[in-house]
């Protein structure tokens, strides 16, 4: 697969349309690409257990607490994607490139105020109040990736372009580049090897932003340079457009805020459990790791369907995303249960690398507590794929408000408060504030599973409604011209 024959190609010519083989041919890269950036989350942490049990058990809060502050740029950036695909849908290239280059006006201010927090990071860590060895490596950590805001959040915003256009291979291409310099860089930084300074955690952040700044001049280099410069003029659109950019903050903010709520809930619940002591953060961080393994694919396949499904509601196609939608489902829920067993039944097996170069004494008490956690992980993980899947569909059409709220309510009301409870109330709890995280995905995935098959998205469209045109009915039987705004979607 070269990425001349991914620009070049229309995937629609050749495979049929709603088909599993169009879902696998732009969800396969995606998997894929999503799959790297596991790994060198995985691998990030292997060096770490290897250089100390200390830097993984601080590496996981303040990796957290960092895609907490960061989440609603990344989110409102990301969606768009959905405009892309969109505008793609009905053949607007002029209106393809506008987006993205609003999203990467957005991601460049949002990320340069990020960064300013680097020097609060002293304040922000000593108020989270764990172990004073903790809070030193964690200010290491955080501090490098606000530092290093902007490649994140502008790295996302310029892969719409080829994920939204259903180019996938080109955003796998690029994330695999990314992850072979990030482990490089690991390795020499972590250590200290072949002259580079030994940082240990401060080297793995630094990794990190340098591999995503690699991604972001090599997204840049292909859309200026690359062979669809002549379909895809970016100078020639490079204009801050203000309708169009309160448009993408219109329906992507609440997908930003979408992000946060979810990913606070997280940094709240890892902050809590962090305050049972640095073994239960070690095992958590581990077993989320793990974890990691299965879910982070499902990001890929999210992300596929998000394009599959905004590109059919560009051609008013609704049923063949519906179609598109079940297809993914199936895939990623008969994915999640193949790897049930593999965390009931073979956890030491998969710990394996991570207790390379540790003592067995150190190892011991994590390995017990991950062990009963990858029970949970078992438990929960068909879940995960439903909420994954349809939530993606939903949000694809500019159902974002809705998301959400939802969202918020099942993270912060069945996990979060559950846990602070335990934590404040009872002395805290590991199992407990399992329990609590499990239940949150289960009731999230069969909510949205609920929304999806109520169907009000189909009548949906974040995109001006004059291109999309009138010749054919909508999924309602209404013509798409008497689809009016109300709220943060557009319904009939």
């Amino acid at each position: 697969m070269s990425l001349s024959s991914d620009f070049s190609r229309s995937d629609s010519t050749v495979l049929p349309p709603g088909s599993l083989r169009e879902l696998i041919h732009v969800a396969l890269p995606l998997v894929l690409s999503a799959g790297s950036l596991s790994l060198m989350n995985v691998v990030d942490r292997i060096l770490l257990t290897w250089h100390s049990p200390d830097a993984l058990a601080a590496a996981m809060p303040a990796g957290v607490l960092h895609w907490t502050v960061i989440s609603v740029a990344l989110g409102t950036v990301v969606y768009g994607n959905t405009f892309v695909a969109q505008y793609e849908g009905v053949g607007r290239r002029d209106r393809v490139v506008a987006i993205v280059w609003q999203s990467v006006y957005l991601a460049i201010v949002s990320g340069l105020a990020l960064a300013m927090m680097a020097p609060l990071t002293p304040s922000i860590i000593s108020w989270i109040g764990h172990h004073p060895d903790l809070q030193v490596l964690e200010a290491d950590y955080f501090s490098v990736l606000c530092m290093g805001s902007v490649p994140f959040v502008l790295s996302s915003a310029l892969s719409c372009f080829f994920s939204g256009r259903r180019r996938t291979s080109v955003v796998l291409w690029v994330n695999v580049a990314s992850v072979i310099a990030n482990a490089v860089l690991d390795w020499l930084l972590i250590f200290g090897c072949h002259g580079f300074p030994a940082l240990g955690i401060k080297g793995a952040a630094i990794a990190t932003v340098v591999a995503r700044s690699l991604a972001v001049v090599l997204y840049a280099g292909l859309m200026l340079w690359g062979p669809t410069r002549t379909e895809y003029d970016f100078r020639a659109h490079a204009r801050f457009d203000p309708e169009l950019f309160r448009q993408l903050l219109r329906y992507g903010l609440p997908n930003g805020f979408l992000f946060l709520v979810d990913v606070a809930g997280f940094a709240v619940f890892v902050l809590l459990v962090a305050g049972l002591g640095k073994t239960e953060m070690a095992a958590t961080s581990l077993a989320f790791n793990l974890n990691a393994l299965a879910f982070v694919p499902l990001l890929g396949v999210g992300t596929a369907v998000m394009t599959l499904v905004g590109y059919r509601i560009g051609k008013r196609q609704a049923e063949l995303a519906v179609r598109t939608t079940w297809t993914a489902f199936l895939i990623s829920g008969g994915w999640m249960l193949a790897l049930a067993p593999v965390y009931l039944f073979g956890p030491e097996l998969i710990m394996v690398p991570y207790s390379q170069f540790t003592t067995e004494a150190e190892f011991a008490a994590i390995r017990n507590h991950v062990v009963v956690l990858l029970r949970f992980v078992a438990t929960y993980s068909f879940f995960d794929a439903m909420l994954v899947v349809f939530s993606s569909a939903v949000r694809e059409a500019g159902d974002t408000r809705f998301s959400m709220l939802y969202t918020c309510g099942c993270c912060w009301l069945l996990m979060v408060v559950p846990t602070w409870i335990v934590s404040t109330w009872f002395g805290g709890h590991l199992l407990a504030s399992w329990t609590a995280c499990t239940v949150y995905i289960v009731v999230a995935g069969l909510g949205f599973m609920a929304r999806f098959q109520g169907g009000g998205w189909k009548s949906m469209s974040v995109i001006e409604q004059n291109l999309i045109g009138t010749d054919e009915p909508s999924s309602t039987g209404v013509p798409m011209a008497a689809v009016v705004a109300d709220g943060d979607h557009t319904r009939v």
